[in-house]
């Protein structure tokens, strides 16, 4: 018998062979963001198969699913302060995250703690190292979410879309009810081009007898989802008055966004009583809509043209005609000229920073695109001046040498990295692509 040879040596390989835990929260999220090398897949055959590997979601929970374009976040923050308000062990998932990528994963209000991240990272790890394809980056984190919401016993789930619908990892889990807030042009390169053709990737989370809460929508969109509501013999209710209470989050849109939370609880017929809903409404938190950082400085994530037209109106309803010095910053693959022109109404000036995020627009195309924007603008309109800056603190420092207030906004990206210098803290920011 070779006791010492050949034999023990191959035994240590193997040994070494087994991947060990993640021993840290940066390690993990390290090989988080590496997958993000795998792109984005839209299909649901790999996370049914992770979904059955870990076991989830747990039958136990009740699910609220939540498509759109505009307002998921704020609808699903708001559903989540009612349920807590009444007393509900509350889970909440969305995306992408402003400065932590712990925001994405919460219950009951607390982000998921970095162990957890850790931990759970792991098991998925250890199930996929071998898959192919390989999950992607936002199958993984939806997994992680519902391992986490199973593991700490929340009762409600409430899940945003990544993007679409149809086929978003989000979409393999059944609802008890499924929830759509207003459709409008953005993802074109993966929805397609026509508010017609996203209206059927966002009406995909649509269920068979599951009940159906839509916001009030464009004729176009609207009609897809009566479609896709009655082949699936699902009850559907448009939602189409405000909430007439007080809400925490700023804007008609807001209390509209409140009524549509409001109606998706009782068409879940859940147990909910109205000094909950009002308390909830209330002390709801959402960063980065239209959130006053201070007396003169707004922050908005408001990224593409619809969700910027709502942020020059919400700027008209607090500020009447006083005009802004908007700092702004846009993911390149936005319709850039869009989201311009929707905010020059409201601009005495743009300072335009160079920012962390790759996939931001180059501060001199925003500047061209601007000035293009300018020359189409009817004779005797004021002269809006266009500035670029070489970082975020440079355009802040710019903007507060001017009299005007200061609104910051383009990208929930840039809204994040805005928060985590404001906070003292820039080295807090966790980038992420997705």
């Amino acid at each position: 018998m070779n006791v010492g040879g050949a034999f023990p040596e191959r035994r240590s390989e193997a040994k070494e062979a087994v991947p060990r835990p993640f021993t840290s929260y940066q390690e993990a999220l390290s090989w988080l963001y590496g997958t993000q090398l795998f792109g984005i897949k839209l299909g649901l055959e790999s996370v049914h198969r992770l979904f059955a590997e870990l076991k989830i979601p747990d039958p136990a929970q009740r699910i609220i699913h939540v498509a759109g374009t505009n307002g998921k976040g704020s609808v699903c923050a708001m559903i989540d302060s009612i349920l807590r308000a009444q007393g509900y062990r509350s889970g909440l998932f969305t995306s992408p995250h402003l400065v932590s990528f712990r925001e994405r994963i919460q219950i009951n209000g607390e982000m998921i703690s970095e162990s957890d991240v850790a931990l759970g990272l792991t098991k998925i790890r250890d199930r996929v190292a071998d898959w192919d394809p390989h999950p992607t980056f936002f199958e993984i984190i939806t997994a992680l979410a519902l391992l986490h919401f199973r593991e700490h016993e929340a009762e409600f789930v409430i899940l945003e879309t990544g993007m679409g619908g149809r086929l978003d990892a989000t979409n393999a889990a059944q609802p008890i009810v499924s929830v759509i807030t207003p459709i409008d042009l953005d993802h074109q390169k993966w929805l397609g081009h026509t508010l017609i053709a996203i209206a059927g990737e966002k009406a995909g989370i649509i269920k068979a007898k599951t009940p159906v809460v839509s916001a009030r929508q464009l004729p176009e969109a609207e009609k897809i989802i009566r479609a896709r509501a009655t082949e699936c013999e699902a009850s559907l209710q448009f939602v189409r008055e405000t909430y007439s209470g007080e809400v925490a989050l700023v804007g008609t849109h807001q209390k509209q966004n409140a009524a549509l939370a409001i109606a998706t609880l009782r068409s879940a017929s859940i147990a909910i009583d109205d000094a909950s809903i009002a308390r909830g409404l209330a002390t709801v938190t959402w960063p980065a809509r239209f959130q006053h950082w201070d007396e003169r400085t707004v922050i908005d994530g408001a990224h593409n043209p619809a969700g910027a037209h709502m942020l020059a109106e919400t700027w008209r309803e607090k500020f009447a005609d006083a005009r802004a010095t908007i700092i702004l910053a846009v993911l390149s693959d936005k319709d850039l000229a869009g989201i311009c022109r929707a905010l020059s109404c409201i601009a005495e000036r743009f300072l335009l920073p160079r920012i962390r995020s790759e996939r931001a627009a180059p501060p001199e195309d925003l500047a061209a695109i601007l000035r293009e924007a300018g020359r189409a603008r009817p004779p005797g309109a004021p002269t809006i001046a266009i500035q670029t800056a070489d970082t975020f603190a440079n355009a802040l420092t710019k903007a507060r040498s001017y009299g005007e207030r200061i609104l910051i906004t383009g990208s929930l990206h840039f809204a994040g990295e805005t928060l985590a210098f404001l906070e003292g803290v820039p080295a807090a920011y966790e980038e992420c692509l997705q």
